[in-house]
């Protein structure tokens, strides 16, 4: 007798016994995406490195540094939560890791309303393999799709538009259009929650088109009306004037917020900054053409800032958040960073010494460039009174509520017609100042383009070396592996023997730092400041390539931590 699980070779033979055959059935269709499945399969373990025990003990955990890595959903409640939540856990089973909150809003899982993802660290995929990933997040976060395409993005990134899309599914689990939207919705979020704006401006700070359009995105997301959420969390608006708008940036501990506010405090620039043992003022000019008051602070007992911007319209909240936290190095993991030099002989003690160190930024490219030319080759007070008698000739006079803050900072337009003058620069400063101030006004140099473009382009600049170039990539781009290889201190403080490295022997050190070259730079510079603590005002001489000096760019003098 055939067996009733072997299948009926030859239906004819056994055709009395047919019925009691198992026939296999082969399904030819094509399955369907389930709604509740991730459209774009995304694995963490191929992002980040972690395995699901590592992530499981990180959830357990609860620790502040694992916050912004990944996302926690859970399927029961179809809510994904950051990884410091207080809510009671769920079953294992239920429970899935997502390395953006793009990648679980595209799953179909919403935002706790509780632990609010939307104010969250900033993901780490910058720290992705794909340096076109991280430019492609770069743009976004300035808002590239909020008035352009995808194939525009992708032309930009010098890539085509399904290409840019494939890489951004493989390494953050959604699309640059779903990147783009959650940024949006979880910035009106955080006005709703830290704000008192009207809902149609938060709707247009946001970058939505409309106040339905708005709408309907946040009823989709939050399964609730902008103005109920509002209502659960009016009484923890921060107190603000009426025409302030006050945020909480996050930041992953530690933090040395001691040493960023000491190292802006020495640079400021008189009529635009202000830093005191309080926080950090400037001036700053918006998108639109006007301009704002921008005012840091450190919360206490909080792992972030305080973000209070003034006078500024409800169009620019977004850009200028976005440029707060890239100057103030607010995304970046410095337990991530501390463990690539934790067996360098030079960098693992001074890591542990000040394990957080950030980047100190410069709110603008532009002025970081001429901040750099105008200090070189002077001690750094007269740096300083070059840069203000700059700003007072050529920067824009305005009314403030801030008695210290009553100029911006020049333009690219207004440099190249003003007249520089009886300043106390030289010929040849002057001179890299109008070709700088031209090249942006003309368009061949593009401080939103790669670190490589940018760093090409200035050094294309005569005037400009590559010291210059690399420090505006470390400093206003926020590049993460630029190193000024030529400086002196560097070459210096490696060497280990009393001696100096040759720029090309620091550039071999070096390579063992990558990709976080930029970090060793600033433990780097800070050790040497602090040993040189009661010398601290005395310029100490630089030497620089020949090339340099052949093709005009002014010999630079003076520890480079104390330069502009």
């Amino acid at each position: 007798m055939l067996p009733r699980d072997q299948p009926c070779r030859s239906p004819r033979r056994f055709a009395g016994r047919f019925r009691t055959c198992k026939l296999r059935r082969i399904s030819v269709r094509k399955q369907l995406v389930r709604a509740a499945r991730l459209a774009y399969p995304c694995d963490v373990e191929e992002i980040f490195g972690f395995d699901t025990r590592a992530l499981d003990r990180a959830r357990a955990s609860r620790d502040a540094r694992f916050d912004g890595k990944f996302f926690i959903a859970v399927l029961s409640t179809k809510i994904y939560c950051r990884p410091v939540c207080k809510v009671r856990d769920a079953k294992r089973s239920n429970i899935r890791y997502y390395p953006t909150a793009a990648a679980a809003a595209e799953a179909g899982f919403r935002p706790c309303l509780r632990c609010r993802p939307e104010a969250a660290p900033g993901t780490p995929a910058w720290l992705g393999t794909l340096g076109v990933v991280r430019r492609g997040l770069r743009l976004i976060e300035e808002g590239i799709l909020d008035g352009r395409s995808v194939d525009e993005m992708a032309e930009r990134l010098g890539i085509g538009a399904r290409h840019l899309h494939r890489l951004f599914v493989h390494h953050l689990g959604a699309s640059p259009i779903a990147v783009a939207q959650t940024r949006r919705l979880h910035f009106a979020k955080r006005l709703l929650d830290e704000t008192r704006l009207p809902i149609t401006s938060i709707a247009m700070a946001a970058g939505f088109g409309s106040i339905r359009r708005f709408n309907d995105v946040f009823r989709k997301t939050y399964r609730r009306p902008p103005r109920e959420v509002r209502k659960l969390r009016a009484a923890e608006a921060r107190e603000a004037g009426r025409d302030e708008v006050v945020l909480r940036l996050s930041y992953r501990p530690p933090y040395d917020w001691t040493h960023l506010r000491h190292f802006l405090a020495a640079r400021a620039i008189p009529r635009i900054e202000v830093a005191d043992n309080e926080g950090y003022d400037r001036t700053v000019a918006t998108p639109g053409g006007g301009w704002a008051i921008v005012q840091v602070r450190k919360i206490e007992a909080e792992h972030a800032l305080e973000f209070r911007l003034s006078c500024a319209d409800a169009a620019a909240l977004l850009h200028l958040s976005s440029v707060a936290r890239r100057g103030f190095d607010l995304a970046s993991d410095p337990a991530t960073i501390g463990l690539a030099f934790d067996h360098d002989p030079v960098l693992a003690p001074r890591v542990r010494r000040r394990p957080g160190l950030r980047i100190p930024g410069v709110w603008d490219p532009f002025e970081c460039a001429v901040r750099a030319i105008v200090g070189q080759q002077v001690s750094f007070a007269a740096g300083l009174t070059l840069v203000g008698r700059l700003v007072e000739r050529a920067g824009q006079p305005i009314a403030t509520p801030i008695k210290e803050l009553t100029h911006l900072f020049p333009t690219p337009a207004a440099l190249t017609t003003a007249n520089l003058a009886g300043l106390g620069l030289t010929g040849g400063r002057i001179d890299a100042i109008r070709k700088l101030a031209g090249a942006v006004v003309a368009g061949t140099l593009d401080f939103s383009a790669t670190a490589d473009e940018v760093v090409r382009q200035l050094t294309s600049i005569r005037g400009i070396g590559p010291w210059t170039a690399q420090y505006v990539a470390l400093r206003a781009l926020g590049e993460p592996d630029a190193f000024p290889s030529a400086d002196l201190v560097l070459r210096k403080v490696t060497s280990g023997n009393g001696g100096t490295l040759s720029a090309s022997a620091l550039e071999k050190r070096s390579e063992a730092w990558r990709p976080w070259r930029a970090y060793a730079v600033i433990h780097l510079w800070t050790a040497a400041l602090d040993g040189r603590s009661e010398n601290k005002n005395k310029p100490i001489k630089r030497n620089i390539p020949e090339r340099d000096a052949e093709r005009g760019a002014p010999r630079p003098s003076g520890m480079v931590l104390l330069r502009g």
